[in-house]
Order: C-alpha cells, then sequence, then structure tokens
C-alpha cells in the first residue's frame, strides 16, 4: 500500500496527464507550473507547517498539552472512511494511498495489518486509535519524539519530521548524519 500502490486508478492518472497536456498546448499553464505547485504543496507549505506544529509541540509542553500525541502506550492513525478527508494546509497533498479504499477499510478492520504494509509494527501491548476524519474536523498526529534530540532547536526537529508521521504510518527517526 505505500506510494505506488497498484490500485491507483490508470483512467484518473491518463485524464489528468490529458488535462495537464491540454492546458499546456493552449498556454494556459507554463511548463512548469503545475510541478511548481505540486512540489511546494507537497513539500514546503503543507508537511512545512505540520511539522512544525510538532516541533513546537516537542519543545512547548504547554502547547504540547493541547494535542494528542503518540505515546509507548498509545499509536494514533489517521483516516477518512467516508472519502479521502485530509488537512491540505497543514500536511501538504495527500499521498495517493490515503485515498484508496483498501487503506481506508483496512485501517479500521486491521490498522496493525495496514501499519506492518508500512513498515510499522506495533506491539500487541500498544494500544492503536484511529481517528476517522470528516469534512468538519480533520486530525494530524503528534508523534514521539525521537530518543537523541532533546538538544535540537525547531528548525532542525523540523527537517527530522516526515508528512507520512504526521498520518500515523511513519516513526520520526533521527537521520545517522545528525545523530
Amino acid at each position: 500500500m505505500g506510494k505506488n500502490h497498484p490500485n491507483v486508478d490508470p483512467y484518473v492518472v491518463s485524464r489528468v496527464r490529458a488535462l495537464e497536456s491540454l492546458l499546456l498546448e493552449r498556454g494556459v499553464l507554463a511548463p512548469e507550473a503545475v510541478d511548481q505547485v505540486v512540489r511546494r504543496y507537497g513539500q514546503a507549505t503543507g508537511p512545512l507547517l505540520g511539522a512544525r506544529a510538532v516541533a513546537r509541540a516537542w519543545i512547548d509542553p504547554a502547547y504540547k498539552r493541547l494535542l494528542v500525541e503518540n505515546t509507548p502506550a498509545v499509536h494514533n492513525l489517521v483516516v477518512c472512511t467516508l472519502c479521502s478527508c485530509y488537512p491540505w494546509p497543514v500536511l501538504g497533498l495527500p499521498p495517493t494511498w490515503y485515498k484508496l479504499p483498501a487503506y481506508r477499510s483496512g485501517v479500521v478492520s486491521e490498522p496493525r495489518r495496514v501499519l506492518r504494509e508500512f513498515g510499522l509494527e506495533i506491539p500487541p501491548e500498544r494500544d492503536v486509535r484511529v481517528w476517522d476524519s470528516s469534512a468538519e474536523l480533520r486530525y494530524m498526529v503528534l508523534p514521539e519524539r525521537p530518543e537523541g534530540t532533546e538538544g535540537m532547536g525547531e528548525d532542525d526537529l523540523v527537517r527530522l519530521i516526515p508528512r507520512d508521521a504526521l498520518i500515523g504510518v511513519a516513526r520520526v527517526t533521527l537521520s545517522p548524519a545528525l545523530a
């Protein structure tokens, strides 16, 4: 169920590509416009805001108390079972797999299995809580702070936090280069 999931609808992909080609041919879009928007929204604007919120929570105990966090006893996971409600302004572009029925139904019925598919093994003694986003209410996971980051500032912490950890399908780890 990772990033290149085989259940991505090829019809939708072909339609998007056809629409992009048409807009480029007619001069409505500059050749790099779509890539720039996707890159900015997918890598900077969205996930950066979520990562900044997490880094602040790790540094500011008063702010952290306002959030629901992963702990050694509880692992949180976000899904939208109805469609694909997702906090775009905070997390950037949603991953393709987030919208797929296999993820949406699997997280509810077998969250540990789905997490294993992402390479995340949750011990049986740790509770897994699934948060169902809706049009009115969106969720973001506050991941556990990795050991060895205690002396790091907010800007350094932000660089460690991947978008998938904000959904609950990945951990935040200290890069060997930063350890």
